[in-house]
This record gives C-alpha cells, structure tokens and sequence, in this order.
C-alpha cells in the first residue's frame, strides 16, 4: 500500500527490486530500473531522464474528430524518441492532453487550465483551425510555440497575428500551386470559380487569384452561394465558364452537381478542380437535400480533377523515425485494435500528428547545444523567457527531415510544405495521375489522365475572327457601271470642247458643262475606293483608300453639283428681280460663275483638309455576335467589318452633311423658282434644274441610308455605290445627250442665220449713218437735204477704200460668232456712239 516515493524511502541505497509492470505505473529513483513497454528493462546505471511536457488538445468528438486516429499516432511518436539515445538523452517528453471537441468555447476553457496548472508546458499542440487560431494568438502572451498538426486555414498563415504558430497540415493554399501548374501544363489561360461563402474558402480563393495572376492566367467568373448553389451554377453557364475551380465541403458539392446535371455544365468541354479529402463514395450517397438520383451525380462528376495534400509518403524510405509509411500504418492500425479506418477520426492526418512530435523533438534537440553555450538549459523554461522560445522558433523555421507524410519543411509563414497529390475520376472511382512537390516545384506525371473528348478541353471556346469582305460579284457589277460611266463623261466631255464655238453650245457655258463632266467622273471614279477592303489591300494601306473615298467623293460633288448650282442660282439672281432691275443684271459674266463654283471648290478642300490633319481617318474594326459553326464544334466565329473612321466622324459627318443638305435644299428650291423661265445665256438651266431635283432627291436618301446599313457592307455598298452611279448618269443624260441629239445641220443654220442676223444689222447702221449726214448739212449750212431712201443700192457700199461686202453664200470666219460682245447688250448702237470706224469693224 505504499506510494512509489515511500517504497524508495524505506528502501537501502544499495537494494535493488524489480517490479512488475502494471499500466502506467513507474518507479523513479536511484537505482531503479524502469519496465519498458518491449518487456525489457533499463540499464542499472541509467541517468534519470528531466521530463519536458507537451500540452496537446485533441479533438475527440465534434465536427472534426480528428483526436481519435491523431492522438494514438502521436504516442507512438512519443514512444520512439524516448527511446533514442540520439535526440534529447538528458530529457523525456510526456504528453498533457484534452479533448478540445473542436470547438473555440471548450477549447479556452482547457488552454486555461493547461498554462495555469503545474507543470510548465514548452510547446502547445492544438488540433482544428478554429482553435488553433484561439490558441495561437495567445499563446505569444505567454511566449510559447504552437505546433499544430490538423489545421488548415490560410488565416493562419499570417505571421503578424500568429508570430509563432508552425503546423504539420499544410495550408489549403497548397492546393493552389498544384492548380497552377496543372493549368500551365494544359495550357489554360482562363478559369472561374464557385465557392462556399466561408472563411476558410474565401481565403484560399484569394490566394489562388494572386497566384493565377503573377501566372498571367485570368478568372474570368467569380461566384459564391451560401446554401443554394443554383444561381452560381446558372452564371457559370451563362458565362461560358470552362475550367471550373469548386471550394465547397461534401454536402454543398451534391447540391452543386446536382445543379451542374441540370445545367449540363459537365461533359468534353468542362473540367472541374475539386478538393480531395472528400470520401471516395460522396457523390453516391444518398442526400434528401437534393432531387438527382445517384446515376444523373455519377455522370455529371465524371472527368473531374482533385488536388489532396499528400498524408503519407507515396516512396519507400525510412525516415527520422526509421520507420516507411506503410510500417507506420501497420503499428498504427494494431494500436487502433482494429478499428475501421473510415470510421475513425483523423485517419488520413495521423501522420502528421506524428510527424509533428518527431519535428519537435528534432527541433528541441537542435536547441540544446546553442543553449548551453549561453548557459541556459531546456528545463529552464518558463512563460517569461523569450530566449529559450526564440531558439525553439529558429530550429523548427529550419526544420528539414524525412517524416512518414513526406519531406518535412516549413515556410516563412510556418506552414508546412508537402506534396499534392493529383487524382482523376475515371469511371466512377478516382485514379491517381500525378503528384506535384511545391518545394521543388517538380510534377511527377503518370500520363493516364483520361478525357472524355479527344484532350484536354479549351478553356473557353474557340473564337475564329473572320473579317466580312464585300460580295466579289457585286464589286466587279457596279465597277462595270462606273467605268462605262466614266467613259460616258469622257464622251461628253469630248463633245463639250469640241463644239465650244457653236452658239447652242456656247449659251450652255460649256465650261460650267466640262466642270460638270469632270465632276461626275471623279463621283464615279470614287465607287472603286468604295469597295477595296482588306482582301486587295493591307491594313497599313487601308487609311490611303479611306482617303482616296473620302476626296473623290467630296471633290466631285462640288465640281458637278457646285457647277449645276451656280447656274440655277444666276438664272433666278436675274429673272426673278424687278423689272427695273433685270436689264442692269442681264449681261452674263462668266468669271462670276467660274468664282462661285470656285468657292464651294475652296470650302471643301479647307474643310478636308481641317478634318484630315485635326482627326485623320484610320481603320476601326467592328465586331458581331459570335455565330456558331455548323456542326458539334467547341468553335464560335466572330464576325468583323473593317471601317473608315476617326475620333469624332459623327462631328465632321454632321459638318459636312449639313453644309452638303443645305445647298442640296437650296439647289431645289432655286431650280422649282426658275422652272418657267426663259433664257438664251443659259439655254440649258431646265435640264439643269431636273438634275438638281434628282442629284438632291438621291444623296438625301442615301446618306442617312448608308449610316443605318453600315453594318451591311453588300447593302451600304450598293445602296452608296447605285445612288452615285445613278446620280451621274442622270446628270450626263439630262445635260449632254439633248446637246447630242440636235442634227448636224441645225449647227450650220445657226451659223446662216447669225451671219444674215449681222448683215440686217450693219443695213440698220448704213441706212442710219446716211439719215444722219444730210440732217447733220442742214444744221450746218441751212439747207434742207432729204435723206437717202433706205434700199438705195449706193447706201449699202462700203466707205471708200473698203472691199465690197461679201455675197451671202460666203460663210463667215469662225471667230465671227464670238463676237458678240461688240455690241451692246441690247444688240443695237447708240446714236452718239455710230462712229465710221465702228461700221467697217462690224464688217469685218
């Protein structure tokens, strides 16, 4: 019935006693050797051993069990570095453990009692990420390290807040390298994501944005859900989204592949990146939360890809604890007593619990030696000593071991870096196809991944851009048109010059006429500009086309439509004023016409000009909805339509427009003011008053037209390009052809008639001249004198010294039809203005 501690009492110094081992029960004392668990006993002389405590917590029950599986891996870790002789021989670690039930409230409760009841603890061993964040942020307070050995959260990874927080479980963050570079091996650019609106998965989605983005890789859909997955499922459809990451726990991923079924969000064109520590089975059980049978949940997830944090080493190695994964195993099932796996909490983590003893003791052992060179020692610690916690924090930052889950080493941020392992669901039960090392950044790939397609899907669908040329046919058709058009004016033109000395001709103002022609040439020679595009030209000679239009076009308006208005504008400046005032107005100077057409020749040129050097025109391409190819094709085609633009071409279109629309208004209203009147000046100003109608009729029409049908470059082309060609054909038929059609002898008539118009006229002048003379002998010399009969032959002779006149057969030279501006406007001389020399210049 004595104590442990009465027995060594009453015991001699030099006795000796074995003991059988019962439980824990353990005899400390001078030569007292200790029952070990193997049924040997130690050595006589061994020193006994300073004890270091370990405070642990445990999480036997609640949401994360993972204690039961966790706390047996941890004994035996505990168990084997007692035993060695080579990590801590002057010290033992005994474990102090609670079960914390996952959960923060219980969990404060039990860290009270751990840092306030004897003995000293050096090291915290928390599991669940809500009480490892508890834990580790106090735990700084009393200058104590925390190791965890089952926490995932990338909160913790913040070294501010938990400046001596380490963790066997690497971060959920390390799933997102993994992600990256499986991204990078199959080439996408663009991704999107789902998740759970929780801490733990909102954080690791930040992380995997940061990463994706130094990676030049681009989520293009971002959705979250809290219960109902539908709506988030819904937008990743509506958005395209292919590569699909998802961050949700088990129950949520039913209810997202269900919604997934139903959006047929799934098959060759999707791939899904799921976490790994599901259960194998998940999509097959049974959830009343959701209307898909186990069949629709097995075809929706097929393909799809996870990312799990490698637990136990894949390689055979025996590591610090001379023990491979699978002898771990193997000791560790025979300390469960058999117990299923599946069913026992923390299975899957139970390496790391003791890969996190293991990295403690090495690390406790590193301190010893720079401790005692600074005279201090391990069983010197207590809550108020920094020094012996900074070289525990230094020797677990450099930590680097061989553990049964794998090399051991910890990040900047004391989190655990590991391997992932890659996984592929491959008719209904995954395969492995990959692990990636993140220390290393090296991919160990076994090439059985397996798609349902042909390869790996795109990670948006295909879009072929495919420029909209203008119909070849059409092109060619109105070409044809415009060029016997051109030749149309040349013909007209040709004639116009030719026949300039003809009086018909001349009352036209045939220069007027040229301007016309040559007007109507240069809008029919612009149709060709018109239609080149990008299939004759490349783009950096695209903006001279544009520019070619552009000048053509306006040129040629003002030359042939500026021509027309300037004669309907003199025509009405003269026959509609007062009678007073007509006979003032009705001699015609042509400089003032060719002056006139001059100015809205000038106006145009400037405002080309202005527009060209202030806002050049440059190519702008205009993109339509994408149109899908016929057949079953992951492709989209993108149509596009290259434009001649500048920054603001609606501004100088409004400019030009409403310069142009003006004179097109004014030019009708002039020509229906004129329609009834009369002249010989410009004998053809109705022909040009019924172009003007027409001409004004067409290009109102066709430019807010060609504006709409921009988009339609068939329709714009051959709306523009028939509203010009029609235009000029008009002009050329209405004008030149009626001049065509006057016969041959109608020309040498006029030329009779003129000549006998100015012998009727040089009679008027003689018979006149001879009245004159004896009217001039009376008033002179007071003596009556009758004049000269009018037909007396003498009165027409000639004065003395001139030839005789010429026979009226004799056709006049060439030059006598231009001479009308000899005479006075109103074809007769004044009284005082009959002088003899004009007489013999008239007859000549």
């Amino acid at each position: 019935g004595l104590t442990q501690e009465q027995v060594v009492q009453v015991l001699p110094v030099d006795y000796e006693i074995e003991y059988i081992c019962r439980g824990n029960r353990m005899i400390v004392g001078p030569k007292v050797r200790k029952c070990l668990p193997d049924g040997t006993w130690t050595d006589l002389n061994q020193r006994s051993k300073k004890k270091l405590y370990i405070g642990a917590l445990f999480p036997m029950s609640g949401g994360w069990p993972g204690g039961q599986a966790c706390l047996p891996a941890a004994q035996m870790a505990l168990d084997l570095v007692n035993k060695r002789t080579d990590i801590l021989p002057d010290y033992e670690l005994e474990l102090i453990y609670y079960d914390s039930m996952c959960d923060p409230g219980e969990a404060t409760k039990l860290l009270y009692d751990l840092l306030y009841t004897e003995p000293i603890k050096i090291v915290l061993m928390p599991g669940c990420s809500s009480v490892s964040t508890l834990v580790a942020e106090a735990a700084r307070m009393w200058n104590l390290i925390v190791l965890s050995y089952g926490s995932s959260s990338p909160a913790l990874s913040n070294r501010q807040r938990f400046p001596t927080f380490f963790r066997t479980h690497p971060s959920a963050t390390l799933h997102n390298p993994t992600r990256v570079q499986l991204f990078q091996k199959w080439k996408w650019t663009k991704i999107a994501t789902i998740q759970q609106t929780t801490e733990v998965f909102t954080s690791t989605l930040d992380d995997l944005e940061q990463r994706v983005k130094e990676a030049g890789i681009e989520i293009s859909v971002r959705q979250s859900f809290l219960t109902d997955p539908a709506v988030a499922v819904k937008n990743l459809k509506r958005q395209d989204a292919r590569i699909i990451v998802g961050l949700f726990y088990e129950t949520e991923a039913r209810k997202v592949f269900c919604e997934v079924y139903k959006e047929k969000l799934y098959g060759k064109k999707y791939v899904w990146f799921l976490i790994g520590w599901y259960a194998d089975n998940w999509f097959k059980i049974k959830d009343p939360s959701i209307n898909c049978t186990v069949e629709q949940m097995t075809e929706a997830v097929e393909g799809h890809v996870t990312t799990e944090i490698v637990m136990l080493n894949p390689e055979t190695v025996r590591g610090a604890s001379n023990l491979t994964s699978q002898e771990f195993l193997a000791q560790l099932m025979s300390k469960l007593g058999g117990k299923n796996p599946e069913e026992t909490g923390g299975f899957q983590e139970a390496p790391l619990a003791y890969d996190a003893v293991w990295a403690l003791a090495l690390a406790l052992n590193k301190t010893v030696g720079p401790l005692k060179a600074k005279g201090r020692r391990l069983e010197d610690f207590n809550y108020n000593n920094k020094d012996i916690t900074a070289e525990i924090y230094r020797a677990l930052n450099t930590s680097s071991f061989e553990g049964v889950s794998g090399h051991v080493v910890f990040d900047a941020q004391g989190s655990r870096m590991a391997w992932t392992l890659i996984e592929q669901l491959q008719g209904g039960s995954y395969k492995k196809i990959g692990y990636f090392d993140m220390t290393k950044a090296n991919l160990s790939w076994y090439g059985n991944d397996r798609w349902i397609g042909s390869g790996p899907p795109a990670d948006q669908t295909v879009v072929i851009q495919k420029f909209r040329y203008l119909s070849q046919k059409l092109f060619v058709s109105v070409s044809v048109f415009a060029g016997l058009g051109i030749l149309m004016g040349i013909v007209c033109l040709t004639f116009n010059i030719y026949n300039s000395n003809v009086r018909y001709i001349q009352n036209s103002q045939p220069y007027l006429n040229n301007m016309t022609a040559v007007g109507c040439m240069m809008a029919l020679a612009a149709v060709f500009p018109l239609g080149i595009d990008g299939l004759h030209v490349r783009n950096s000679q695209f903006p001279v086309v544009c520019q070619f239009r552009l000048w053509l076009l306006g040129l040629g308006f003002s030359l042939a439509y500026g021509s027309m208005f300037t004669k309907i504008w003199w025509v009405h400046t003269v026959f509609t004023k007062k009678d007073e005032k007509k006979d003032k107005r009705k001699h015609l100077e042509p400089w003032k016409l060719y002056a006139t057409v001059g100015a809205l020749l000038v106006i145009d040129i400037l405002s080309l000009m202005i527009w060209q050097i202030v806002d050049p025109l440059h190519i702008t391409v205009e993109k339509f909805t994408k149109e899908a190819p016929k057949g079953d094709l992951d492709q989209l085609i993108e149509p596009l339509l290259q434009h001649c633009s500048s920054e603001k071409m609606n501004t100088w279109l409004g400019v030009v427009y409403g310069y142009k629309g003006l004179l097109l208004l004014l030019g009708i209203f002039l020509a229906y003011e004129t329609k009834s009147v009369s002249t010989e000046k410009i004998n053809d100003h109705r022909a040009v008053g019924m172009a003007i109608y027409n001409v004004s009729v067409l290009c109102m029409i066709t430019a807010p037209v060609t504006m709409i049908l921009s988009s339609k470059q068939d329709a714009s082309f051959a709306f523009a390009s028939l509203a010009i060609i029609f235009s000029v054909y008009i002009t050329l038929v209405v004008l030149f052809v009626p001049k065509f059609l006057i016969p041959p002898h109608v020309f040498s008539r006029q030329k009779e008639e003129r000549v006998s118009e100015l012998r009727n006229q040089l009679s008027e002048r003689q018979a006149l001249r001879s009245r004159k003379r004896p009217t001039s002998s009376n008033q002179n010399h007071s003596s009556p004198s009758l004049p000269a009969p009018q037909n007396d032959p003498k009165s027409l002779l000639p004065p003395p010294g001139y030839p005789l006149p010429a026979s009226d057969n004799h056709s006049l030279p060439p030059t006598f039809s231009n001479s009308s501006t000899l005479y006075q406007p109103d074809g007769k001389i004044n009284r005082n203005n009959c002088h003899p020399g004009r007489l013999q210049l008239l007859y000549k």
